[in-house]
């Protein structure tokens, strides 16, 4: 058992303690987090620590990524490995938990001067679970409402402003429903925060089967709201129609926004809103698991990663991301127009009051069953 589990996580790595200076990152993501560390965050962690060489090793974009960081902890605590193969681990904030509860982690956030720049409840809680202290967000991702000013002059600021605008101007609003790409499924989830229920309790627990029975009427609505919707492909296929004018309104990943209208592949005075009661975004986290091998240059690494500057040049400038830690801290480190690009249409307070996280994982599941039985037939 243990041998397959190996063998399904084969990432060129060795099990054997690793040399003496050499720092290894794994991290989840799109080959864009591997070149963030090789290109950026590790040169200048090495000028900083002379003959300390960083290395990222990739394991695959989305969850999937973050799962096979997950299984290969499993394997090498199963197999009762003393000292393992990363120093570093970035991981979607749904594996947190997990890894949490199984001891995988060291509790390191109070022991860097940076872990003191982050208030935000996602560094505490995580779909549920208790992580405070185990994890430093390296950015957090937010989904919002993407805009055309000149079809949308007065955009809705709740969900309950939409439904009432969809009605006046049917199919000019598109999502993804659930398929395709994940604004479409935080739409839902944010739906089911605004008409559904308790959203304290989706987002922190604990589950509740008979929950589920209070979401009939929501999704009865959201059902009647989708008649009125355009579906799209996906949450590239959402740029593109706002892009070319078919829609007016959708729900978008924001650095995908803003990376799109960077490359001219958005219309220049496009426009962004967080609708209330607010929408779901998730941050990736840097972790450090509990038998990494070189545990002080780990910690080293992620203040140097999460200290303003780097937040600053690296986070927003280089991926149009929200800083890990609170945005506060940043402000001072970027020129007035990139902070006015990412803090404009959202303010920080918008995003503290309105940026939701996700269900816990058997809500998540549940409302997504419910989508599709309801809503998608």
């Amino acid at each position: 058992m243990k041998k397959a589990a190996y063998s399904i996580l084969a990432l060129g790595l060795s099990t054997s303690p690793l040399m003496a200076q050499e720092l290894t990152v794994m991290t989840a993501g799109d080959q864009n987090m591997v070149d963030y560390i090789n290109e950026f965050l590790g040169p200048m962690f090495e000028k900083q620590n002379p003959g300390v060489k960083v290395r990222a090793v990739g394991t695959g974009p989305g969850d999937a990524g973050s799962q096979k960081i997950l299984e290969r902890f499993d394997a090498q605590a199963q197999a009762n490995v003393q000292t393992w193969d990363a120093d570093v681990a970035v991981v979607h904030e749904k594996f947190v938990g997990p890894m949490v509860e199984k001891s995988y982690l060291e509790k390191y956030r109070g022991k860097i001067e940076s872990g003191a720049l982050v208030t935000r409840a996602n560094a505490k809680m995580a779909l549920g679970t208790n992580v405070d202290g185990y994890v430093m967000p390296m950015f957090n991702s937010q989904t919002a409402l993407a805009y055309n000013p000149v079809l949308v002059p007065n955009p809705p600021k709740s969900y309950e402003e939409l439904v009432a605008w969809a009605k006046k101007n049917p199919k000019q609003f598109g999502y993804n429903g659930i398929k395709g790409g994940a604004s479409g499924v935080s739409f839902v989830m944010g739906w089911i925060y605004a008409f559904g229920g308790d959203a304290n309790k989706l987002q922190n627990g604990p589950f509740d089967a008979a929950e589920a029975t209070r979401w009939n009427d929501s999704f009865n609505k959201l059902k009647e709201f989708t008649t009125n919707a355009t579906l799209t492909p996906g949450n590239a296929g959402t740029m593109d129609m706002l892009s070319r004018g078919e829609i007016a309104i959708g729900p978008v990943w924001v650095d995908m926004f803003y990376s799109w209208k960077a490359k001219g592949q958005l219309p220049p005075d496009m426009k962004l809103v967080l609708p209330a009661p607010g929408m779901p975004g998730q941050p990736m986290h840097y972790t450090i698991p509990a038998k990494a091998p070189h545990k002080d240059l780990a910690e080293k690494f992620v203040n140097l990663a999460t200290t303003p500057e780097v937040q600053a040049k690296g986070i927003v400038e280089r991926f149009n991301w929200y800083p890990g830690i609170d945005a506060q801290h940043v402000q001072a480190k970027l020129d007035k127009a990139t902070w006015e690009k990412l803090f404009t249409d959202i303010s920080p307070d918008d995003l503290a009051k309105n940026g939701k996280a996700f269900p816990i994982a058997p809500y998540n599941k549940a409302i997504l069953e419910a989508y599709e039985r309801q809503v998608g037939n």
